[in-house]
């Protein structure tokens, strides 16, 4: 899970970037990137961390031009601590392209092998994306043969991309001197949509970039969809599958966008308000509504499910826990002792909330099972009674492998475990899941258009239909390293560089504190 935005305008688009970022911010934090083309020179700098530690003035303003990329990376794939795996990612021909990509590739070790042996071309990182790019590439190269590039060029070079690489993609590549190419996987699991104002063209992960930079959602990019911005802001759009479907990942739903956000006609914050609505139900077959004095969300994402339930079960609804806004997702960190330790740091409880109450606590999924049980813990600390646990999501028990950090059994606390084993680790009282079909019917009501969902993780059924056990052990491995090494690793702070495809200097000591925010920045 990454965000993207790619803008192409009449004027120049640094800070409009920069603001979109901002609002893909959740969707990545272990890094950022930016590049801009002005004459056909690319301009770029990526580096680990947030958006706003990441862009200085001294940057922003090295980033002239009126169309470029924008990236927040959330790793899936590759070395996580590696600034070089950062995005954007720049191939030199042909034509000079960059690439940032939403997605993981599930056959990107044979894809590096073809690469190599038999497109002669090199991969210097990890990173999946940096393949993707050169498929991408080696595609374009032999669809345009040397000719000046035209659109159906573009188009059979997508359609070919589509052939050679299987998982999820939601990919926005620059071109240098024709303009802006994005396009989705044939199945459209990871999210991508376009938007207008009078000066730009925008294509995003989310909708709210958009709008929260004031432009028009215009639609959705479809799945196996290309479509090519040039740099007047003329838009073409082809299909570029043979068969085509809408399969996005529920656990967008769930928990990843933000609730603001519309995706595939979908609005995110009804998607879960409606989980409330079945999630109420399940309660009240486990745990009489006459047990529970008050329904508590654990921020942030479960709050609108545990407002439904709560008004349907007719219980007072409270916030229970205050949330430091500074700290990182525990699911996006890195190793379990990090998550463990950022927990309560992360969260402090109200304690009159829970003194001498039997507490429902709502969470919008449980993953690993770590942050749960500090919070039920946390619960009974502050005096509450009893605590029972209610999950938006059914029990994650498979990895998932399309561009969330699931990927090894062993660490999700509900694989091969019964509801009562699971409970058992968890120490709460009750524990209640929704149910896979109830998940399905809650979000899919939503829009008809919408055969089925990838909930992978959720029912051990991949929507590309080319995963094996092979495959997740494969997949697992990439992540490489013990969670006591990743955890070393984390602590490492390592110095931003840039790139502009020409020796610069880094950056002058007495300018990292002059944060590029002017007071009109839109901030997620």
């Amino acid at each position: 899970m990454c965000g993207i935005v790619g803008v192409v305008s009449n004027a120049p688009v640094n800070q409009l970037i920069y603001d979109a970022l901002l609002l893909l911010q959740h969707r990545g934090q272990d890094a950022a990137g930016i590049v801009t083309q002005q004459e056909r020179k690319f301009f770029m700098h990526k580096a680990k961390g947030m958006v706003k530690d990441v862009f200085r003035t001294r940057n922003m303003r090295s980033l002239p031009g009126n169309c470029g990329l924008g990236q927040v990376r959330y790793p899936t794939a590759g070395n996580a601590y590696s600034e070089e795996e950062a995005q954007p990612f720049y191939v030199n021909a042909p034509f000079g392209i960059v690439l940032v990509h939403n997605g993981n590739l599930t056959n990107a070790h044979a894809l590096k092998r073809e690469l190599f042996n038999k497109d002669h071309r090199h991969i210097n990182t990890d990173s999946d994306s940096e393949v993707l790019l050169n498929v991408l590439a080696h595609e374009l190269e032999r669809t345009s043969r040397g000719m000046p590039l035209l659109p159906e060029h573009l188009f059979a070079a997508v359609r070919n991309v589509h052939a050679r690489v299987k998982g999820s993609y939601a990919v926005i590549a620059l071109i240098a001197g024709h303009g802006v190419l994005a396009f989705r996987d044939p199945h459209g699991i990871r999210p991508l949509c376009m938007g207008r104002s009078a000066d730009n063209v925008v294509l995003a992960s989310e909708s709210v970039a958009l709008e929260g930079t004031l432009h028009k959602f215009e639609r959705n990019i479809d799945p196996g969809e290309a479509v090519f911005v040039n740099l007047q802001g003329e838009v073409l759009a082809q299909q570029c599958a043979d068969a085509p479907t809408l399969n996005p990942c529920i656990f967008e739903f769930v928990y990843l966008a933000r609730p603001d956000s519309v995706m595939d006609g979908i609005s995110v914050y009804q998607a879960r308000l409606n989980l409330g609505e079945t999630l109420a139900k399940r309660v009240v077959s486990t745990v009489p509504p006459s047990e529970i004095d008050v329904v508590i969300p654990i921020p942030e994402s479960s709050r609108p499910s545990a407002a439904q339930l709560a008004q349907l079960l007719g219980l007072p609804y409270r916030e229970g826990f205050v949330k430091n806004r500074y700290v990182g997702r525990t699911f996006i960190m890195p190793g379990q002792a990090v998550r463990k330790k950022s927990v309560r740091q992360k969260l402090n409880v109200i304690a009159s909330e829970f003194k001498g109450r039997n507490v429902l606590l709502v969470d919008d999924s449980i993953v690993r099972g770590t942050t749960s049980k500090e919070i039920v813990q946390m619960a009974r600390d502050a005096g509450a009674r009893r605590v029972y646990l209610a999950s938006a999501a059914p029990p994650v028990r498979y990895p998932n492998v399309y561009g969330i950090d699931m990927p090894t059994s062993s660490e999700l606390v509900a694989h091969n475990r019964s509801v009562e084993e699971i409970r058992a680790i968890i120490g709460c009282d009750a524990l209640i899941y929704q149910d896979v079909p109830g998940m399905k019917k809650a979000v899919g009501s939503l829009n008809p258009a919408i055969a089925d969902f990838d909930a992978s993780c959720f029912d051990g059924v991949y929507v590309t239909g080319d995963i094996t056990s092979d495959d997740i052990t494969r997949l697992s491995a990439t992540r490489g390293g013990s969670e006591e090494d990743q955890e070393d690793n984390s602590r490492v702070a390592l110095p931003n560089h840039q790139v502009f495809f020409k020796t610069v200097r880094p950056n002058d000591p007495k300018e990292r504190n002059d944060s590029f925010a002017p007071r009109h920045t839109r901030r997620a």
